[in-house]
């Protein structure tokens, strides 16, 4: 498939880059000769003859999920990855192939594109990088129907984590969940979310100035509020987090913007916004009740989150 995909005569060298999440195969780097490509990432994919979740939810509605997961992001390369702008720059497709057990996607290799950085602490710079790809993105498929992808994006969405609701502990936001999961799909202004907009997910150029993401399992439809939060809460403390959020949302917006009129999207900005705002202490609200099921205790889980949470379950 690299060969085929890449025109190259040979593949010189592999190096694994990461297993995938609980033991569901792993992404490989292969260096080949004789083609337009000096090398590529392989996604490879294969179904785990033993689960092992890396903190224990091993059901077979998890395994379902992640099934179709893989199926989304096939689906997010083969028919929507190819109308991303710069802006919210992607892997290019070279091949995919789908079999019983497995699934194999060749792509662009980001590093050798120019964007080889990772971090795991961000200044300013790398912030307005990736607020600047999410704008972007949402922009671009703005009013969308997500046909093929999620119909509700995010991996932490309520209909798909049933397991890790019934372990959420009775209270006031175990009582509020369904309410705050219709409040974020009935906004006026859907779009595509990316669905696991975390730090990590993102590569930037030298300069930290410009962003790529991948991993795209859970795109689908929603609110873009929820991969702001998800994002925030990805590479801010809670102190951070409190001081910062409202500056990173008025940029936000004013990247939102700036996008939508390139994209020459004459939707009611004034609206949206509106909208949207009243929305970001909700999303974050939503991720908290996942991981309070999912994971008591998690660092996540502080104080700027339960103001936000408190807000919200006071004004429902």
């Amino acid at each position: 498939m690299v060969l085929s995909a890449t025109g190259a005569r040979a593949v010189v060298e592999t190096r694994a880059v990461q297993s995938l999440w609980s033991g569901y195969g792993q992404i490989v780097r292969y260096f080949v000769e004789g083609g337009e490509q000096a090398s590529v990432i392989v996604k490879h994919v294969r179904w785990p003859d033993e689960r092992n979740h890396p903190r224990g939810w091993n059901s077979d509605r998890s395994h379902e999920r992640k099934l179709e997961s893989y199926r989304v992001e096939t689906a997010w390369y083969d028919r929507y990855a190819h109308r991303c702008p710069d802006g919210c720059r992607v892997p290019r497709r070279l091949a995919l192939e789908t079999r019983a057990d497995e699934v194999v996607m060749v792509l662009e290799d980001l590093d050798a594109s120019g964007y080889a950085g990772r971090r795991r602490r961000v200044s300013e710079v790398e912030i307005e990088a990736c607020l600047s790809w999410l704008a972007s993105f949402h922009a671009t498929f703005m009013g969308e129907r997500p046909d093929g992808l999620w119909a509700t994006g995010t991996y932490w969405h309520l209909a798909t984590r049933p397991d890790e609701f019934d372990a959420l502990a009775d209270g006031p936001l175990k009582a509020a969940a369904a309410a705050i999961d219709r409040r974020l799909a009935d906004t006026a202004f859907a779009t595509f979310v990316h669905g696991d907009a975390k730090l990590a997910n993102f590569c930037f150029d030298d300069r930290g100035r410009r962003a790529a993401a991948v991993d795209f399992q859970y795109v689908g439809g929603g609110c873009g509020m929820k991969d702001v939060a998800y994002f925030i809460s990805s590479c801010l403390d809670e102190d951070d987090s409190e001081a910062m959020a409202p500056g990173l949302l008025d940029r936000y917006f004013e990247l939102l913007n700036d996008a939508l009129q390139r994209a020459g999207d004459a939707l009611d900005f004034a609206a949206l916004e509106q909208d949207w705002r009243a929305l970001y202490p909700v999303a974050w609200t939503d991720f908290t009740r996942f991981l309070q099921g999912w994971s008591p205790g998690h660092p996540k889980l502080h104080r700027y989150s339960e103001r936000l949470a408190r807000e919200v379950l006071e004004t429902r």
